[in-house]
Protein backbone atom coordinates (compact mmCIF):
# COMPACT_ATOMS: atom_id res chain seq x y z
CA UNK A 1 0.00 0.00 0.00
CA UNK A 2 1.13 3.53 -0.73
CA UNK A 3 0.33 6.61 1.27
CA UNK A 4 0.63 9.76 -0.79
CA UNK A 5 0.75 13.17 0.81
CA UNK A 6 -0.65 15.44 -1.89
CA UNK A 7 0.42 18.94 -0.97
CA UNK A 8 -0.21 22.21 -2.73
CA UNK A 9 3.07 24.08 -2.83
CA UNK A 10 6.69 23.61 -3.66
CA UNK A 11 10.13 24.93 -2.75
CA UNK A 12 9.88 24.07 0.93
CA UNK A 13 12.54 25.27 3.38
CA UNK A 14 15.32 22.80 4.10
CA UNK A 15 14.14 22.13 7.64
CA UNK A 16 10.75 21.02 6.30
CA UNK A 17 12.38 18.67 3.80
CA UNK A 18 14.65 17.24 6.51
CA UNK A 19 11.80 16.82 8.99
CA UNK A 20 9.68 14.92 6.47
CA UNK A 21 12.62 12.74 5.39
CA UNK A 22 13.32 11.82 9.01
CA UNK A 23 9.87 10.33 9.58
CA UNK A 24 9.29 8.92 6.12
CA UNK A 25 12.56 6.96 6.15
CA UNK A 26 11.33 5.17 9.28
CA UNK A 27 8.25 3.79 7.54
CA UNK A 28 8.36 0.12 6.51
CA UNK A 29 8.62 -0.89 2.85
CA UNK A 30 5.08 -2.29 2.88
CA UNK A 31 3.75 1.14 3.87
CA UNK A 32 5.57 3.38 1.42
CA UNK A 33 4.91 7.11 1.90
CA UNK A 34 5.68 9.75 -0.69
CA UNK A 35 5.08 13.47 -0.89
CA UNK A 36 3.61 14.68 -4.16
CA UNK A 37 3.89 18.42 -4.63
CA UNK A 38 1.07 19.97 -6.61
CA UNK A 39 1.65 23.28 -8.29
CA UNK A 40 -0.23 26.11 -6.58
CA UNK A 41 -2.43 28.28 -8.74
CA UNK A 42 -1.51 31.95 -9.11
CA UNK A 43 -3.81 34.80 -8.18
CA UNK A 44 -2.96 36.70 -11.32
CA UNK A 45 -5.21 38.56 -13.73
CA UNK A 46 -7.92 39.17 -11.17
CA UNK A 47 -8.47 35.50 -10.30
CA UNK A 48 -10.37 35.11 -7.04
CA UNK A 49 -10.10 32.52 -4.28
CA UNK A 50 -12.86 30.33 -5.77
CA UNK A 51 -11.08 30.14 -9.12
CA UNK A 52 -7.77 29.30 -7.45
CA UNK A 53 -9.42 26.58 -5.33
CA UNK A 54 -11.13 25.12 -8.38
CA UNK A 55 -7.92 24.90 -10.42
CA UNK A 56 -5.98 23.38 -7.52
CA UNK A 57 -8.88 21.03 -6.77
CA UNK A 58 -8.77 19.62 -10.31
CA UNK A 59 -5.05 18.89 -9.95
CA UNK A 60 -5.60 17.27 -6.54
CA UNK A 61 -8.37 14.98 -7.78
CA UNK A 62 -6.35 14.02 -10.84
CA UNK A 63 -3.35 13.12 -8.66
CA UNK A 64 -5.52 11.13 -6.21
CA UNK A 65 -7.18 9.07 -8.90
CA UNK A 66 -9.12 6.20 -7.28
CA UNK A 67 -7.24 6.32 -3.98
CA UNK A 68 -8.97 6.57 -0.63
CA UNK A 69 -9.00 10.34 -0.23
CA UNK A 70 -8.35 11.97 3.13
CA UNK A 71 -8.70 15.76 3.13
CA UNK A 72 -7.01 17.66 5.92
CA UNK A 73 -9.40 20.38 6.97
CA UNK A 74 -9.74 22.43 10.15
CA UNK A 75 -13.45 21.55 10.24
CA UNK A 76 -12.79 17.83 9.97
CA UNK A 77 -12.83 15.19 12.66
CA UNK A 78 -10.15 15.26 15.33
CA UNK A 79 -8.85 11.84 16.43
CA UNK A 80 -6.44 10.40 18.95
CA UNK A 81 -3.31 8.54 17.95
CA UNK A 82 -4.98 5.21 18.69
CA UNK A 83 -8.00 6.14 16.57
CA UNK A 84 -5.67 7.10 13.73
CA UNK A 85 -3.90 3.75 14.09
CA UNK A 86 -7.29 2.00 13.83
CA UNK A 87 -8.01 3.90 10.62
CA UNK A 88 -4.59 3.01 9.25
CA UNK A 89 -5.30 -0.66 10.00
CA UNK A 90 -8.51 -0.39 7.95
CA UNK A 91 -6.61 1.27 5.09
CA UNK A 92 -4.12 -1.59 5.13
CA UNK A 93 -6.96 -4.11 5.05
CA UNK A 94 -8.71 -2.31 2.20
CA UNK A 95 -5.77 -2.77 -0.15
CA UNK A 96 -6.21 0.58 -1.91
CA UNK A 97 -3.68 3.37 -1.88
CA UNK A 98 -4.43 6.41 0.25
CA UNK A 99 -3.98 10.07 -0.66
CA UNK A 100 -3.85 12.61 2.15
CA UNK A 101 -4.45 16.16 0.91
CA UNK A 102 -2.95 19.37 2.26
CA UNK A 103 -4.65 22.32 0.58
CA UNK A 104 -3.19 25.58 -0.59
CA UNK A 105 -3.31 29.07 0.88
CA UNK A 106 -6.95 29.45 -0.21
CA UNK A 107 -8.00 26.10 1.27
CA UNK A 108 -9.61 23.12 -0.41
CA UNK A 109 -12.26 23.36 -3.08
CA UNK A 110 -15.68 22.06 -1.96
CA UNK A 111 -15.45 19.41 -4.70
CA UNK A 112 -12.35 17.91 -3.07
CA UNK A 113 -14.08 17.86 0.32
CA UNK A 114 -17.16 16.24 -1.24
CA UNK A 115 -15.02 13.53 -2.89
CA UNK A 116 -13.08 12.86 0.33
CA UNK A 117 -13.69 9.64 2.18
CA UNK A 118 -12.78 11.41 5.42
CA UNK A 119 -12.24 15.02 6.52
CA UNK A 120 -9.49 15.00 9.14
CA UNK A 121 -8.50 17.89 11.38
CA UNK A 122 -5.01 17.83 12.80
CA UNK A 123 -5.93 20.86 14.90
CA UNK A 124 -8.46 23.64 15.12
CA UNK A 125 -5.51 26.00 14.79
CA UNK A 126 -4.56 27.39 11.40
CA UNK A 127 -1.23 25.77 10.65
CA UNK A 128 1.39 26.69 8.03
CA UNK A 129 1.11 24.30 5.09
CA UNK A 130 4.78 23.42 5.20
CA UNK A 131 4.64 22.54 8.89
CA UNK A 132 1.59 20.34 8.28
CA UNK A 133 3.76 18.14 6.05
CA UNK A 134 6.13 17.40 8.92
CA UNK A 135 3.32 16.98 11.44
CA UNK A 136 1.46 14.61 9.12
CA UNK A 137 4.59 12.55 8.37
CA UNK A 138 5.22 12.19 12.11
CA UNK A 139 1.62 11.19 12.85
CA UNK A 140 1.65 8.55 10.12
CA UNK A 141 4.85 7.11 11.57
CA UNK A 142 3.37 7.24 15.08
CA UNK A 143 0.21 5.40 13.97
CA UNK A 144 2.34 2.75 12.26
CA UNK A 145 4.43 2.40 15.44
CA UNK A 146 1.24 1.67 17.41
CA UNK A 147 0.21 -1.02 14.92
CA UNK A 148 3.61 -2.67 15.03
CA UNK A 149 4.04 -2.44 18.83
CA UNK A 150 7.09 -0.26 18.36
CA UNK A 151 8.05 1.66 21.53
CA UNK A 152 7.98 5.09 19.79
CA UNK A 153 4.44 5.82 20.98
CA UNK A 154 3.70 5.70 24.70
CA UNK A 155 0.25 5.80 26.23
Amino acid sequence: MKLRILSIGHKMPGWIEEGCKEYLKRMPRELFVEIVEIRPDKRASGRNSDQVQEAEGRRILEAAGRDILIALDEHGQEVTTLQLADRMQKWLGDGRDVSLVIGGADGLHPGVKARADWLWSLSKLTLPHAMVRVLLAEQLYRAWSVLSNHPYHRE
